[in-house]
């Protein structure tokens, strides 16, 4: 029996043809997923994703012109419905950490495989933060040595049940992950991580983890 759900809209941005050309062969063969369109450098990109709209941006991270890091800037402002994930071959532990910051869902390596690929974006698709195994210990690492964490009187604002839910943004969970863990109904979940997000003033459930982990970190919890 067929999927009546509509596929997932991916935008491939990188200057290399064969890549893109490789990327979109690969996606074609899953009709979950639906390549709406391709793009070589990052003005291009902005002005494809703000046509397409599509719901998962793969984009690489060195590109001529301006760099994935400005043209992931450009897009969380001007598409800021669409995950970002960072396709790259750069496993520089600086370049995933200003990603992130930055508002990317995700920061993925070039070398996985294709079932990894297809998990992450089903993942990313789905609000979830995807980042290559590889490159998780390396995130840790530079948050723990990172720059100062925002302020506790920021993570005051927050209840005691949702500074739970920080805490599993943290790991990286999702949000079916925190309901069970928590014992609450997803869409309880939803709420709660919406909350935490308006009260620290961020943008996505990554830079959530981020503020958790720094903070984490500056104040020995």
């Amino acid at each position: 029996m067929e999927s009546t759900q509509p596929a997932i809209s991916v935008l491939l941005v990188d200057d290399h043809t064969l890549f893109r050309s490789g990327i979109r062969s690969l996606l074609q063969r899953h009709p979950e997923f639906a390549v709406v369109g391709e793009a070589a450098d990052g003005f291009e990109g902005v002005k494809r994703a703000q046509q397409l709209k599509p719901q998962v941006i793969l984009l690489d991270l060195n590109m001529p012109g301006i760099s994935g890091l400005e043209t992931l800037q450009l897009l969380r402002t001007d598409c800021p419905d669409s995950a970002v994930v960072m396709l790259t071959v750069s496993e520089d532990a600086e370049d995933l950490s200003t990603a992130l910051k930055a508002g990317a869902s995700g920061y993925l390596l070039k070398n996985i495989d294709t079932d990894y690929l297809t998990r992450a974006i089903r993942r990313a698709a789905a609000g979830e933060t995807v980042v290559a195994e590889a490159m998780t210990a390396k995130l840790v690492a530079q948050l723990q040595s990172g720059a100062a964490a925002p302020a506790p009187s920021e993570l005051d604002r927050l209840t005691p049940r949702e500074r739970q839910i920080l805490d599993c943004l943290a790991r990286g969970d999702s949000n079916k992950g925190i309901a069970r863990s928590l014992d609450l109904a997803e869409s309880t979940v939803k709420i709660h991580v919406q909350s935490v997000l308006k009260k620290l003033k961020l943008s996505s459930r990554v830079q959530a983890a981020v503020y958790a982990v720094e903070h984490r970190r500056q104040h020995g919890g």
